[in-house]
C-alpha cells in the first residue's frame, strides 16, 4: 500500500460561493462538538484505488475531493479552527488491502474514512467502520449492497439502481414493452442483467437476456440473435478489451438502428472505443464535462488538473463536502456527524444532491446523453437531466 499524506491549502477563484462551511467566532458548534480540542487537525482518511485496474477512477475521485474540500471550505481547508488533514491509501482495488488500511488508520484514531472505488472494496470495509464506530463515506463504488448495510456507512457517488432507472427512462412506460439485456457471462453482467429484471421488469417489461462468453472474439451470431429478438431497449453491459469489436459488429449488423440501445458512458478516456457506432448509441450517464453549470461544477473545473470534468471527480467533491458538514455538525462525536448527515441537502457538482435519512441513499440527478464525434475526438451533449427523484432507489432497510 502506498500512503501520501498532506495538508492540503488549495484555494478556489474569488467570488465562488461555499455550500458547507460558514466560518464563525470563537464558541460555534463546530468547535463546542470537537470536545474543546479545537486547534487539533480533524483526519480523514481516503482508502482507495491508487494503481490497478480502476486506478484512473480513483484518480478522478482524489482531484475531486480536494477540490471539493477547498470549495466547501473557502480555500481554507479548515473547519473553525481545525485543518482538515488527509490520508490517501492506494488499496488496488483489494478488498484485503483496503480493510487492513481501514484497519490502521482507525486505529491511528482516524474517525472518518472515505474512497472505496470498487464495490467489493465499499462492502468490505462498511463492516469494518461500524465495528469501530466511525464514518465511512464510499466514492465510486456503485453497488446498491452499500445503502443501508450500516448507520456508519454513506455513499458520496450513484449506485446501480440510479442507473438502471436511467435506462428505463429512454421508453418511459415499461409496461408490456419488451427489453433484452446483452452482456458478458461473467458477475458483471449477471449483475446488470438482474438488475435490469429487478427495475425494469417489475415495472411491467418482459425482460430476457443474452449473455456472450467473456472470451467472446466473434459477435456476429449474437448480433443475429439480439436483431430477431426485435426488443424494445436493448441494454448493453460490456467492460474490457473486446467493446470496440462488439460494438462495430452490432452496428454492421444493423442492430443499432433496429431499435433504442442503452448502455452506460464510462470515463472520456474510453470514448473512442464505439468507434462510428458511439453516434447511435443511447447513454445513461452519471456525468459528463457539461452535464451542469453550477458553482461547484465552475469551481471544480477550476480545481482539477486539465479543467475537464470527468466521470468520478463529482464523487470526491461530494465527499469533500460531506466530510465538512460532518465535522461542522459533530466535531470528533461520530453520532452526531451521522445526525447531522442524515437528510442534509446540498448543492454538488451534478446539482441538487440529498442524503436520505432511511438509508443513506444518496438522491441526485442523472442524465441521458449522446455522443458525436469520430476517431480520438468525441463529445458529449446533455439531451435530458433526470431529477432525483425521477431516479431515486427504493428505500432499503437500515441494517445495522
Amino acid at each position: 500500500m502506498t500512503v501520501r499524506t498532506t495538508r492540503r491549502t488549495l484555494v478556489t477563484a474569488a467570488g465562488l460561493l461555499a455550500t458547507a462551511l460558514v466560518a464563525t467566532a470563537c464558541g460555534s458548534p463546530q468547535e463546542t462538538a470537537a470536545g474543546g480540542d479545537d486547534d487539533a487537525p480533524v483526519k480523514v482518511g481516503l482508502v482507495h484505488s491508487q494503481s490497478g485496474p480502476l486506478a484512473s477512477y480513483g484518480k478522478q475521485y482524489s482531484e475531486g475531493f480536494k477540490a471539493g474540500l477547498s470549495y466547501a471550505t473557502k480555500g481554507t481547508n479548515k473547519v473553525g479552527k481545525r485543518t482538515v488533514e488527509v490520508t490517501e491509501v492506494d488499496d488496488a482495488g483489494d478488498p484485503a488491502k483496503a480493510v487492513s488500511a481501514a484497519k490502521d488508520l482507525i486505529g491511528k484514531g482516524y474517525k472518518i474514512i472515505g474512497g472505496s472505488t470498487a464495490s467489493g472494496v465499499a462492502l468490505q470495509v462498511a463492516p469494518i467502520a461500524a465495528q469501530n464506530k466511525v464514518l465511512f463515506i464510499s466514492g465510486p463504488a456503485a453497488t446498491d449492497g452499500v445503502t443501508g448495510i450500516n448507520k456508519y456507512t454513506f455513499r458520496s457517488g450513484r449506485q446501480s439502481y440510479q442507473d438502471v432507472l436511467t435506462a428505463k427512462s429512454f421508453i418511459g412506460d415499461a409496461a408490456g414493452k419488451k427489453v433484452v439485456v446483452f452482456g458478458q457471462d461473467s458477475a458483471f453482467g449477471k449483475a446488470n442483467e438482474a438488475a435490469v429484471k429487478t427495475v425494469i421488469g417489475g415495472a411491467g417489461a418482459t425482460v430476457t437476456s443474452v449473455l456472450a462468453p467473456a472470451s467472446a472474439t466473434d459477435f456476429t451470431p449474437f448480433a443475429s440473435q439480439l436483431k430477431t429478438a426485435k426488443p424494445d431497449l436493448l441494454f448493453v453491459a460490456w467492460a474490457g478489451t473486446s467493446a470496440p469489436a462488439m460494438w462495430q459488429t452490432l452496428d454492421q449488423q444493423g442492430v443499432l438502428s433496429s431499435t433504442t440501445v442503452v448502455t452506460g458512458l464510462d470515463i472520456r478516456a474510453s470514448w473512442p472505443t464505439f468507434g462510428a457506432a458511439g453516434s447511435k448509441i443511447s447513454f445513461l450517464s452519471h456525468y459528463f464535462d457539461g452535464a451542469s453549470d453550477n458553482p461547484a461544477a465552475q469551481a471544480a473545473k477550476e480545481a482539477v488538473p486539465g479543467g475537464v470534468l470527468d466521470l468520478f471527480h463529482p464523487d470526491g467533491f461530494a465527499a469533500a463536502q460531506m466530510v465538512v458538514r460532518a465535522v461542522e455538525e459533530g466535531g470528533d462525536d461520530v453520532d452526531k456527524m451521522i445526525t447531522g448527515l442524515e437528510g442534509w441537502s446540498f448543492d454538488g457538482v451534478k446539482g441538487k444532491m440529498t442524503v436520505r435519512a432511511e438509508d443513506h441513499a444518496l438522491l441526485q440527478p442523472m442524465f441521458q446523453v449522446k455522443l458525436s464525434g469520430s476517431g480520438t475526438e468525441f463529445s458529449a451533449q446533455r439531451e435530458k437531466e433526470l431529477a432525483p427523484d425521477e431516479c431515486a432507489p427504493p428505500v432499503a432497510s437500515m441494517k445495522g
